[in-house]
């Protein structure tokens, strides 16, 4: 498995950014896709579980790595920090968000309100119902359009020769529902779920909605105690090995 995780890495650098640039660019959209990225840059060698944003130039604008691998995805991947918590200004709005089981974490969903999010994008493997109220429940938190993207993923898809831990034989043909969804700042759903088959879901965003939505609640706003409640963010990025300048050189 580790073998097979390594192989498919991207590195930021590679063939592979250079096609999803391309892609985006033939296609004019602003382009938010979930890779395993593989950063040499420090010495070592690392995979991330990464978020890649290109805009509809082809350019790679930037990134995202999750900050904490769930359960057993620790034996794979390192953990992200502070440098890859972003939003992006767009003709179309703030978009930022954060991967999977990161969007339980209270104070990295604060990070992301407090840099002004408005299209907050939520990428997961999750397909429990109880996914969905989280989605409804950080549009009505921060006052944000939520976009949630699940896959739908049948047994037949897996490779044939794939090692796991347990025998593919003994799943379910179904292993993954889908579950996409699009909600609007006040909570409620606008597009999907979309369960048990691919699909794209489509929504017309009206960003004055954020601002109706923020004059009864803003987290990060006149609802802050910052008298009571800090957050503090590291945005520095944290390397393993520093070397400070050799002033004999």
């Amino acid at each position: 498995m580790w073998k097979r995780y390594w192989e498919n890495a991207i590195e930021m650098s590679g063939s592979e950014v250079k096609t999803l640039g391309k892609a985006a660019k033939d296609s004019g959209v602003y382009l938010s896709i979930g890779v395993i990225e593989r950063d040499g840059a420090s010495g070592g060698e690392m995979l991330y579980c990464s978020m890649l944003y290109f805009s509809p130039d082809g350019e790679l604008i930037g990134k995202h790595r999750k900050l904490k691998p769930t359960g057993s995805e620790r034996l794979i991947w390192g953990e992200g920090d502070g440098s890859t918590m972003t939003v992006f200004s767009t003709e179309f709005g703030k978009i930022g968000g954060l991967i999977c089981w990161e969007n339980y974490m209270p104070l990295a969903r604060m990070a992301m309100y407090g840099q002004g999010v408005e299209i907050y994008l939520a990428p997961t493997a999750d397909s429990r119902d109880t996914w969905q109220a989280t989605m409804r429940h950080i549009a009505c938190e921060g006052r944000c359009f939520v976009l949630g993207c699940n896959q739908f993923v049948t047994k037949e898809m897996y490779p044939s020769d794939l090692e796991t831990v347990e025998e593919l034989s003994d799943q379910p043909d179904v292993m993954c529902r889908g579950g996409s969804v699009i909600v609007a700042p006040s909570g409620e759903v606008i597009a999907g779920p979309l369960w048990d088959e691919e699909g794209i879901l489509y929504a017309d965003l009206d960003l004055d909605e954020i601002t109706k939505a923020k004059i009864d609640f803003d987290a990060v706003g006149h609802y802050a105690r910052p008298d009571i409640f800090q957050l503090n963010v590291n945005r520095e990025p944290q390397l393993s090995i520093t070397f400070n300048p050799n002033k004999n050189a």
